[in-house]
C-alpha cells in the first residue's frame, strides 16, 4: 500500500475483528486502505467508505489488482454493473454518518464486523493544499470532503469572540482560548485570516512568544488544539460519530463487532458512552473493559500513533 495513511492498531484490528472467509465488512474510514486490505487477505468482503475523494482514488489504484464493484452513490437509481461472485470489495464515497443507507444501497444490511478509524489520515497532514497542519503553509480549509461549503477560514471570519472560545475550549480543549479568540477577532479587523501560517502566528502572539523561543512546545501544543477545533467543526465530526454508532450496531450480525480507533478524548468519551449504553441495553457485550493502545515499537515506528484508543462492542 501507499503512504496515503498509515493504519494504527493493525495486529490488533485484526485480532479483534476475528475475520471469517466469506464474511461481510465494512471499514468505514477507508483511508489509505490499510485494514481493508488485510480483511481481504483473510477472505473477507468489504464495504469501505470514506468521505476524501482522494481517499477512494488511492485505493481504487492500490487494489487495481483486485475486482472492484462499482458502488451506488447515494440517490443514485443505477445497479451495480458486476453482480458475479467474484466481488470483494466496494468502495463509496460518503459520510459514515449514513452508513445505514449506504450499507443498504450496496447489499451488506447485515455484516459480521466494522470498523472505524477516527481522525485525520497522514496524506490529509502532509498535503499543505488541505489546509489540516499548522507546520505547513496552505489554505485555512480543512474539509475532508471538498464537496461541503464551509471551510476553516470561513469559521474564522464569522464567529463571534464568544463562539471563537467555546470552540476552542470545547472541541480543542485549549485553556488559553480566551485570549487566542481576542487575537483571532482583532487580527482579521486587519485583514482576512486565510492560510494555515496566518493563524499559527496569532496564536505565536497570543502565546506571546516569539519564534524559537523555549516555550515553543507550548505554543505547538495550543495550535494543535485550535486546528483540531476547527477540523472537528468543519467535518462535524462528533456529531456524525453520535448518529453513526447506533446505525452500524443494528447492521451487525450475531456476534458481529464494532471496533472504533479514537484519537482524543472527546471521540473516546462518545464511544465509552455509546458502548455503555448499548450494554445496558442488552443488545450485547463491550469486549475491551480495557482500553487497547499501541505498543511502545508502534509509537516508535508511527509517532502518531500514540494517541490511539481502540474500544470494541459484540453484539449478542
Amino acid at each position: 500500500m501507499n503512504s496515503f495513511h498509515t493504519p494504527v492498531l493493525l495486529k490488533e484490528v485484526v485480532e479483534y475483528l476475528k475475520i471469517e472467509k466469506g464474511k461481510k465488512y465494512i471499514d468505514a474510514t477507508v483511508g489509505g486502505g490499510g485494514q481493508t486490505v488485510e480483511i481481504l487477505k483473510r477472505g473477507g468482503i468489504v464495504l469501505g467508505i470514506d468521505c476524501d475523494q482522494e481517499a477512494i482514488d488511492c485505493v481504487k489504484q492500490d487494489l487495481s489488482n483486485v475486482i472492484l464493484s462499482e458502488a451506488k452513490d447515494l440517490g443514485s437509481s443505477q445497479a451495480s454493473p458486476d453482480q458475479n461472485d467474484r466481488k470483494c470489495v466496494t468502495l463509496v464515497k460518503g459520510n459514515f454518518r449514513d452508513i445505514d443507507k449506504i450499507a443498504h444501497l450496496n447489499n451488506f444490511d447485515k455484516v459480521a464486523g466494522i470498523i472505524f478509524d477516527l481522525g485525520v489520515s497522514s496524506h490529509q497532514l502532509e498535503v499543505p493544499g488541505r489546509g489540516f497542519s499548522f507546520q505547513k503553509e496552505g489554505p485555512l480549509d480543512m474539509r475532508m470532503d471538498k464537496d461541503l461549503a464551509v471551510q476553516a477560514k470561513d469559521i474564522i471570519q464569522v464567529l463571534r469572540k464568544g463562539e471563537l472560545y467555546e470552540l476552542f475550549s470545547k472541541l480543542g480543549e485549549e485553556s488559553n482560548a480566551r485570549r487566542i479568540s481576542e487575537y483571532i477577532v482583532s487580527a482579521r479587523k486587519v485583514k482576512p485570516i486565510e492560510t494555515t501560517q496566518d493563524l499559527a502566528l496569532i496564536i505565536e502572539r497570543a502565546y506571546g512568544m516569539k519564534r524559537g523561543a523555549t516555550s515553543a512546545n507550548a505554543r505547538a501544543s495550543a495550535d494543535k488544539k485550535v486546528f483540531q477545533a476547527l477540523r472537528i467543526a468543519v467535518n462535524d465530526e462528533l456529531n456524525a460519530l453520535r448518529e453513526t454508532l447506533p446505525k452500524g450496531v443494528k447492521l451487525l450480525e450475531e456476534n458481529g463487532r464494532l471496533l472504533v480507533i479514537s484519537f482524543h478524548s472527546l471521540e473516546d468519551r462518545i464511544v465509552k458512552q455509546s458502548f455503555i449504553e448499548f450494554q445496558e441495553r442488552r443488545i450485547g457485550k463491550i469486549i475491551t473493559k480495557k482500553l487497547i493502545s499501541p505498543c511502545i515499537e508502534e509509537i516508535n515506528k508511527n509517532k502518531r500513533s500514540r494517541s490511539a484508543k481502540l474500544r470494541v462492542f459484540k453484539k449478542i
